[in-house]
């Protein structure tokens, strides 16, 4: 038959596409990408990276990583903050290096990350994850040794115990002051779940004291579902002070426990100050976050449009309308992830639709949330109409029993997924 192949012909079109596929299979081995930050998105995204068959170093310092979400729980005392810790054993057993050191600096040009004790670690394609930093010189008077007598509480762990020890031995008739920060920030509901959860733990344990959330904005993530929540359950502990009302804070004064606003200062007896905050700082030290101490990003590719060839996901990058939550960290991560495996086999990233979902608890048998789609429009991460929404204003409390099991249900399916 004209233009049938012999045996022989066959054979050897058979040999020369398994050499093909081999090559490609060998060059894809040989790629390597390293990972900055072992939380929600660098966790998601260096397993996901591993399963595509890539090389993957893991860089993070912390042997034990401390999950804010819930962790507003461990506050009022509803759940040990060992819930919260997790490891990376189950990463190291797919083969994932995992790189126990601190990542000080990028050289981007050579492709080499450096680590603390002066080695280096080269890449093809490097991720960032680092979290946020606190920024201590946004507040006059808030620096790292404030921390210590009016702990921020915003990256879980230590700081976190630190808070409920002070809770616990504040006397009955004592206040509790919250300070809320300008957008954005990590977690935007979390203060008010916070002040909720506090608020819960006061009525139970402590009824003759009062909270008060001293806020520089004059909206809130949730707001509506929250005051509403607070006139039902706290109508006598709370007390919210927005931007218009003198709620920002401008001084901090820790010896006296003191907060200085344009409208006067207040003084409580455990005082969490939650201040502004930046990218963390190793994408500082590599160029990635721009002046408002953030990480702009392809929302594609999630490659920085400041250094080529470096991806930034999770709380520091400006993910336009995304929120820097645990569950878009998660989302990002595999984004990234699926569009690095593209970059590296020579094919074009596939525009990516991403979806958060975010549970705030009210009280131990109330949640609220809030959930939304995300697509890149005009080169910016948008909602998508329609999509998303939050629970009703006039649920029964049965609806809000329920959205409480929901969330350590979420809680236990992500973290089972990046750490388990």
């Amino acid at each position: 038959m004209p233009g049938a192949l012999s045996r022989r012909e066959f054979l050897g079109s058979m040999a020369l596409g398994a050499a093909a596929i081999q090559s490609r299979a060998a060059a894809q081995s040989q790629a390597r990408v390293v990972v900055v930050g072992g939380g929600f998105g660098g966790a998601t995204c260096a397993r996901e990276l591993r399963r595509s068959g890539f090389d993957v170093a893991l860089v993070d310092p912390d042997p034990v990583y401390t999950a804010c979400p819930l962790s507003n729980a461990v506050l009022a005392g509803l759940r040990p903050i060992e819930a919260q810790q997790f490891g990376h054993d189950s990463l190291e057993r797919m083969g994932i290096g995992i790189v126990r050191q601190r990542a000080i600096h990028v050289a981007p040009q050579d492709r080499r990350i450096v680590l603390e004790d002066g080695s280096a670690l080269g890449y093809d394609r490097l991720v960032l994850s680092p979290g946020i930093d606190i920024r201590f010189d946004a507040l006059p008077g808030y620096d790292e040794a404030a921390a210590a007598v009016l702990p921020h509480a915003w990256k879980a762990g230590e700081q976190t115990t630190l808070l409920r020890r002070q809770l616990e031995a504040m006397d009955d008739g004592g206040t509790v002051i919250i300070t809320a920060p300008s957008n954005p920030f990590r977690c935007p509901p979390g203060p008010y779940e916070r002040a909720s959860l506090i608020a819960h733990y006061l009525k139970t344990h402590k009824p003759r004291s009062k909270l008060l959330i001293l806020d520089a904005k004059d909206a809130f993530s949730k707001q509506r579902l929250f005051l509403a929540a607070w006139q039902s359950l706290y109508p006598n502990i709370i007390e919210w002070v927005p931007l218009s009302s003198g709620g920002k804070v401008i001084e901090v004064d820790p010896k006296a426990r003191t907060l200085v606003t344009d409208f006067g200062r207040h003084t409580g007896d455990v005082v969490n100050v939650i201040p502004p905050q930046r990218a963390g700082q190793v994408a500082q030290a590599t160029g990635v976050a721009d002046r408002t101490g953030w990480c702009p990003i392809d929302p594609v590719t999630f490659e920085s449009r400041l250094q080529p060839s470096i991806h930034v996901i999770g709380d520091a990058a400006i993910a336009g309308g995304m929120p820097k939550s645990a569950f878009s960290a998660n989302a990002q991560g595999k984004v990234c992830a699926a569009a690095i495996a593209r970059l590296l086999r020579g094919q074009e990233p596939v525009e990516p639709k991403l979806i958060n979902t975010c549970y705030s608890l009210v009280a131990p048998e109330y949640g609220i949330s809030v959930a939304g789609v995300y697509r890149p429009v005009n080169g910016v991460l948008t909602d998508v109409e329609g999509a998303g929404g939050t629970s009703p204003m006039d649920a029964p409390p049965s609806f809000r029993a329920q959205e409480a099991v929901y969330a350590e249900a979420w809680f236990k399916t992500i973290t089972a997924e990046v750490f388990g």
